[in-house]
């Protein structure tokens, strides 16, 4: 898997593909079993974890936190901790929008303000790098919409890549430049996302469909599936569309609808991980 420097980099993949043990990997708070991992240009070793390792910033589940002291004073602290100037709390409260909620306690902060805490926490230092694990996982509407805006403003206003999991493709398409889709342990996909697009079909809406799709065979058109009142052919450039309504109307035939119908990046996605799940367990058996 490789990232590209300031972008959004959605990584997918269902639950227990092995995204937060990959994030894990990244962070030496896991070893690998095999291979090898190079962060920001450097082979990650135990060695040169302390070397690299200031330069990543890293939200894995849940942020941690005073709930008794105010969110400038819980900055403060990490702040103190990784020995940076005092000028970059009020940065990373700007950052993620907290300024003015700067003074009130942390535990009376709402589920997407602790986020966006422990995204500052993670600013702190000015990293290059900044992995972040589900980071709307149980937030509403509201909450997700703000988290997923600061996230796609960071490669922009701080100048750092964003690697960020995600179970949910839909959250991921809003905010990714680039994606990269795991099962297993396993890369299935990397590349931007439309490179999952879906090429579509074309799909005639008709009276009699079994003797129309017969017809246009006999006149040399492919027709790739016939279901109640549907005829499913491959996607003809728009040239060659009015050729064929004309010939089915010419037949005498109703027509209802023609439509091209492509499926949802979120159907690519779970046909993709589906088949790499059935692959597994045949193999397994």
């Amino acid at each position: 898997m490789a990232v590209a420097p300031q972008q959004v980099f959605g990584f997918l993949g269902p639950n227990g593909a092995g995204k937060s043990t990959t994030m894990k990997m990244l962070l030496g708070l896991t070893q690998p079993t095999s291979g090898t991992v190079e962060l920001l240009g450097e082979q990650f070793t135990p060695r040169t974890a302390r070397r690299v390792l200031p330069r990543v910033g890293s939200l894995i589940e849940s942020p941690s936190f005073y709930g008794h002291l105010s969110g400038r004073e819980n900055l403060d602290i990490v702040r103190r901790i990784k020995e940076v100037p005092a000028s970059e709390v009020e940065a990373a409260l700007a950052t993620v929008r907290l300024t003015e909620n700067a003074g009130k306690l942390a535990r009376e902060y709402s589920l997407g303000m602790k986020q966006r805490l422990g995204i500052a926490m993670a600013l702190l230092g000015d990293p290059d790098l900044l992995i972040l694990d589900e980071p709307t996982n149980g937030l509403d509407p509201a909450g997700i919409h703000e988290i997923r805006g600061l996230i796609k403003s960071l490669p922009q206003s701080r100048g750092l890549t964003v690697l960020v999991s995600s179970h949910l493709l839909s959250e991921i398409e809003q905010m990714a430049d680039t994606i990269g889709i795991i099962d297993h342990g396993r890369v299935l996909y990397q590349g931007p996302l439309s490179g999952l697009e879906d090429s579509g079909r074309l799909v005639l809406t008709i009276d009699d469909a079994e003797r129309t799709a017969g017809l246009l065979r006999a006149e040399g058109w492919r027709v790739d599936a016939v279901q109640g009142r549907e005829i499913t052919l491959p996607v003809y450039e728009d040239k060659h569309i009015p050729q064929l309504v004309s010939q089915v109307v010419g037949a005498g035939v109703g027509v209802y609808r023609v439509e091209v119908r492509r499926r949802s990046l979120e159907e690519t996605f779970l046909a993709m991980t589906e088949q790499a799940q059935m692959q597994t367990a045949q193999v397994a058996a």
